[in-house]
């Protein structure tokens, strides 16, 4: 199976005369319900259903206290090499960028480990740029030995790997992937990354499902809102994501929402994406998924984070840095600009202020 036999039902889908015909008793009939049907979810993101935001939000902040509580689980990235060989218009790791390459030596990762861990933070994500010779499986496995000191919980943000790679990186001490398809329209996804192996658009498709039977205890999904109209996005987005949990009932999945930001590269967003798009993008799927995980960044900005709290989302960055070694070297590039510069102190602070609990720590692996 792969989830492209799901994407090419709606390859020529005709979204806008779908979206024409609904009208406003069709979204509240769908707001009320207790189980969406795709196309219900796909109604949510809808024109019609702007109208209805308000109810939206208020269904989704239901759900999400049911489901997780006032909780808020924190984490930060650290990123390990920006050693990147794609041509990826829109980030600012292409290899055609002028940027300083560099990847963390061990006692590096140490140091930022203990910078990091010293917050209170036990959530991890590990990021590197596709580049197999200088970041191959076996260095980040080295990298994981080394932090799995300091946290409990480790994800990966890398390129993508073979069910086996997976599986080596779950026994090393790994629990968790994130991996975003960055657009789910194979034709501009081809525009997009002209040369690489990350034009192999089906082989980064499947990567999450092969995550999952590798055994991995967390996935996380998500399109970069601005590449394409974000409404068919956030649509297979949450189809896919769907799919995995039906298929994978033991793995934790959840999306992030991702808005383009500033970066070296300078590649604007072809579509605008608004505030309030997001909101009706992150509500919607907190409807027609109940139990699934949101994920919202430090690329959006610290008013907005405050007022998607209560909105569905389930987990939060703080004290970010994109630069590779950047918490001990503050001149190094990042991959991009961050909008939330809050330190993990600050998020907290925020949070109790509003009657949240932050979590530092919500899972402990056995040992063997």
């Amino acid at each position: 199976m792969s989830f492209l036999a799901e994407v090419d039902k709606f390859r020529q889908f005709d979204y806008d005369g779908f979206f024409a015909r609904l009208t406003d008793h069709d979204i509240q009939r769908i707001i009320g319900k207790n189980r969406l049907a795709v196309l219900d979810y796909l109604a949510l993101l809808s024109p019609r259903a702007e109208r209805h935001l308000e109810a939206m939000a208020r269904r989704a902040n239901h759900l999400t206290q049911q489901h997780f509580g006032k909780t808020m689980l924190l984490f930060t990235p650290l990123y390990l090499a920006n050693y990147c060989v794609n041509q990826c218009l829109y980030c600012g790791f292409n290899i055609k960028n002028k940027l300083e390459r560099k990847k963390l030596t061990p006692a590096e990762v140490e140091a930022e480990a203990k910078i990091i861990a010293a917050t209170g933070l036990k959530h991890l994500l590990i990021l590197t740029g596709e580049s197999q010779s200088q970041s191959p499986v076996s260095y980040i496995i080295d990298c994981v030995d080394i932090l799995k000191k300091y946290f409990t919980c480790i994800g990966i943000e890398v390129y993508p790997l073979t069910e086996q790679e997976y599986a080596q990186t779950v026994a090393a001490g790994v629990d968790g992937l994130t991996i975003y398809q960055e657009v789910y329209d194979a034709a501009i996804y081809s525009e997009l990354h002209p040369a690489g192996p990350k034009r192999n658009y089906q082989y980064r498709l499947d990567a999450p499902e092969r995550a999952c039977q590798a055994g991995m205890r967390t996935v996380n999904i998500g399109a970069l809102i601005g590449l394409n109209d974000w409404r068919s996005e956030a649509f297979l987005t949450g189809l896919h994501a769907e799919y995995l949990q039906s298929r994978y009932p033991e793995v934790e999945v959840s999306i992030s929402p991702p808005r383009m930001r500033p970066h070296l590269g300078g590649y604007p967003p072809k579509v605008v994406v608004s505030d309030r798009n997001l909101v009706q993008y992150i509500t919607a799927f907190r409807l027609f998924m109940p139990r699934g995980g949101i994920t919202v960044s430090t690329r959006e900005s610290a008013e907005l984070r405050n007022n998607l709290l209560k909105l569905g989302v389930t987990k939060m960055s703080a004290g970010v840095c994109t630069a590779v070694g950047g918490r001990v070297d503050t001149e190094n590039v990042g991959q991009f600009e961050i909008s939330d510069g809050r330190s993990v102190v600050e998020m907290a602070e925020m949070l109790y202020a509003n009657d949240y609990q932050p979590l530092y720590k919500d899972w402990q692996a056995l040992e063997a």
